[in-house]
């Protein structure tokens, strides 16, 4: 696996990944979802939780 990456052009803020994140590495910051990398685990929860899939490994 690797880090997980927002593409910010289709994120809508629904922080749907935020809650989902075992290890808090996810924020919204300036309206878009922001992925702490060094945080990151490589879990993949974030990407199954996004509903318009704007977040990819």
């Amino acid at each position: 696996m690797a880090k997980a990456v927002v593409a910010d052009s289709t994120c809508v803020s629904c922080e749907a990944c935020v809650g989902t994140c075992p290890v808090e590495a996810i924020a919204i910051d300036g309206g878009k979802a922001k992925i702490n990398a060094d945080a990151c685990i490589e879990c993949g929860s974030c990407v199954s939780s996004c509903p318009v899939g704007a977040i990819s490994q």
